[in-house]
């Protein structure tokens, strides 16, 4: 097949081949280590911020609900598979959103398909910021309503796109932590420019539950926000919470109308009774256990205060996600193997993820990284021959 060896061909020769890491195990629970045939790795890669991947109480609530209950669900949740474990788990979710329903999803990127295909169609216009995830890009699209994108975190942009003459602007949609930069969306003015439009707005805070927030309740309790100005709220399971799969929580009309029209929802097997066990516990957890929110916020100020100590430049963010811009996809890769000979786990972003001059590390933080290990990630950084912007 030569035109796919072209491809590859040309992807190697741009420096943005993706590999995979073999992890072959992880530290103690409460650790941060990857132990991987090249040896052990200080993890400052994954996006399980509050350390509860491998929490004790997880797998415990996931084997015993598999010796209940099976491994897995065995059709859709319109069908057998919709169990015990999966009503109470988007029970709980409802009230930690302080929404009337929650529907589960598979994946965050199902989840926003659903959401972007139910509440836009042909004929109208979908609105989403420029670094929206690729989830809420290809929803778009395959809703078959026109896409416009405005400048990042720009409101006023959103606004000029909403005043245009022509087909009606039925949704816009952000994230609400952005992935790659760490920073937050303008919901407070989005949900009014969605009010002023009749648009449906949409928040993926895949980034912000657990994290930010009064309680954990995301980048909306942050900014004060409730389901009449933020109609539909998209979670994500397998970050702060540690576990697998996503939600959309809302008014019981909204979730009622998704779950008859989200094909992703209707035509796929359920997630597994075991996992959605496993994140109710850690759902508990989160709630019960404040120290973790608190601990991360302090690791997130103690890598910045250290970082501009070591004259390092990085982009303005208080979340975990921290990037340091290297520009291109060469500088990038050199500087995540420099960072995994010193025994660091940081992951080179590369174009299309990021644009095409946006190469960067993505430094993610979480409520178990020590501040030794902080502390030694920013001396390995310091040592990395860096990019005059960078520094």
């Amino acid at each position: 097949m030569p035109a796919l060896r072209a491809a590859l061909a040309h992807l190697g020769a741009a420096q943005l081949t993706r590999e995979r890491l073999t992890v072959l195990g992880f530290g103690t629970a409460g650790e941060r280590s990857l132990r991987t045939a090249a040896g052990t790795l200080v993890d400052f890669s994954s996006n399980d911020y509050l350390g509860l991947a491998r929490h004790p109480a997880l797998a415990e609530a996931m084997a015993r609900s598999a010796g209940a209950r099976g491994a897995g669900s065995g059709a859709s949740h319109l069908i057998t598979g919709h169990g015990a474990e999966h009503a109470a788990l988007e029970a709980e979710l409802a009230d930690f959103t302080q929404r009337e329903r929650a529907l589960l999803f598979c994946s965050g990127y199902m989840a926003n398909l659903a959401v972007m295909c139910a509440f836009a169609a042909r004929g109208e216009r979908v609105l989403l910021d420029r670094l929206s995830h690729a989830s809420l890009i290809d929803g778009a699209r395959l809703s078959g309503a026109r896409l416009q994108r405005y400048a990042h975190a720009d409101a006023g942009a959103c606004l000029r796109l909403a005043a245009q003459q022509g087909a009606p602007a039925a949704l816009i949609a952000t994230d609400g932590v952005f992935s790659m930069d760490g920073d937050l969306a303008p919901v407070r003015e989005l949900a009014r420019i969605a009010q002023c439009h009749g648009a449906w707005l949409a928040v993926d805070d895949a980034h912000g539950l657990g994290v930010v927030g009064e309680g954990g309740r995301g980048t909306l309790a942050l900014a004060g926000l409730g389901s009449a100005e933020v109609p539909l709220l998209i979670g994500t399971l397998g970050k702060a919470f540690g576990s697998f799969g996503a939600f959309v929580a809302g008014s019981a009309e909204v979730i009622e109308f998704l779950m008859q029209k989200a094909r992703t929802y209707i035509y796929t097997t359920a997630l597994p009774q075991p996992v959605a066990a496993a994140t109710r516990a850690a759902l508990k957890l989160a709630r019960a256990e404040s120290w973790r929110r608190e601990q991360l916020a302090a690791n997130v100020a103690c890598f910045r205060r250290l970082a501009a100590a070591a004259g390092l430049t990085l982009v303005p963010s208080d979340t975990p996600i921290q990037p340091l811009l290297l520009g291109s996809a060469a500088a990038a890769l050199a500087a995540q193997g420099h960072l995994a000979d010193a025994g660091y786990r940081v992951v080179a972003i590369r174009p299309p993820t990021v644009p095409a001059t946006g190469a960067r590390l993505r430094i993610a933080l979480a409520a178990t990284h020590t501040q030794a290990e902080i502390a030694g990630l920013i001396d390995a950084l310091a040592q990395l021959p860096l990019p005059a912007g960078s520094r």
